[in-house]
């Protein structure tokens, strides 16, 4: 925490300086906190949300006149499973509305930042199966973080500045010192719960992350817990809680494929 402290001083601008006599004066000043997006930023958002709604409304436009209540984000296991046994009648007449409305709020959320996405992971796999389930949980999660890292070259500095500087400063320190070998490294932080995913996905083009790396390292490295998650989805009835998709042998066995492709990064420096 303290290397954090020292590193974010590097990045701010110094609120005190010294007077000629050698003393200090404070020149800050407190002012009113600003929304931290301007008006074009807002709107290109905006446009983008207004995209997703038009896409939304076509998918509910094509699916048969029925009662559509038990349709919202699944914040809770027993929401999701009423979503379940609703949308399984509709999966086998209608796959590729259904197919298009889960991608269109997958990415949605991920673009986002909206929490819930293991909901939609759980999902995939109770409606599609393990195989299917993972390949659509991977390019739907791939899409919505390109997505959001697109959308984060135009609004995400002020918003990262606002919401989390001690973690951008951090991983913009770390990013700096792994040039090299920036692909394992992408991967270590995509397969272990070292940072949140939707921080590295706002974050990443803020730090020069290339996409070329940042798009190589969300496909391979969201694949070991996509398969986690997809196929506690088979078993949607046996889960107590989101907790027991992430006990201690699966994190312990994310964190080894995670030490496992940093490796080659380690062996360089070492050799060096």
């Amino acid at each position: 925490m303290e290397e954090m402290n020292v590193e974010k001083n590097q990045f701010t601008s110094p609120c005190n300086n010294a007077n000629s006599n050698g003393s200090v004066v404070n020149k800050s000043k407190s002012t009113p906190a600003k929304f931290p997006l301007t008006f074009w930023e807002m709107a290109v958002a905006s446009g983008v949300v207004l995209s997703f709604a038009v896409g939304l409304v076509g998918v509910y436009l094509t699916m048969p006149a029925s009662d559509y209540s038990f349709l919202k984000l699944p914040r809770t296991l027993e929401d999701l499973q009423i979503l379940r046994d609703h949308l399984e009648s509709y999966t086998s007449d209608y796959t590729i509305q259904v197919l298009v409305g889960y991608c269109v709020v997958y990415i949605f959320m991920q673009t986002f930042m909206i929490p819930g996405t293991v909901f939609m992971s759980l999902l995939a796999g109770a409606l599609f199966g393990v195989f299917k389930g993972v390949a659509l949980v991977v390019f739907t999660a791939t899409a919505g973080a390109s997505s959001c890292y697109f959308l984060s070259k135009v609004i995400g500095r002020p918003l990262l500045s606002f919401l989390w500087p001690d973690k951008l400063v951090f991983f913009q320190a770390q990013v700096a010192k792994r040039r090299k070998g920036l692909l394992n490294y992408m991967l270590f932080l995509r397969v272990t719960p070292t940072l949140p995913n939707t921080f590295i996905n706002v974050a990443s083009p803020i730090v020069d992350v290339p996409y070329r790396i940042f798009f190589l390292a969300t496909v391979i490295g969201i694949i070991p817990a996509a398969y986690v998650t997809v196929k506690a989805g088979i078993a949607l009835g046996e889960l107590r809680s989101v907790a027991d998709l992430y006990d201690f042998h699966s994190i312990a066995t994310l964190f080894l494929i995670g030490i496992v492709s940093v490796t080659p990064t380690l062996l360089t420096k070492n050799q060096t």
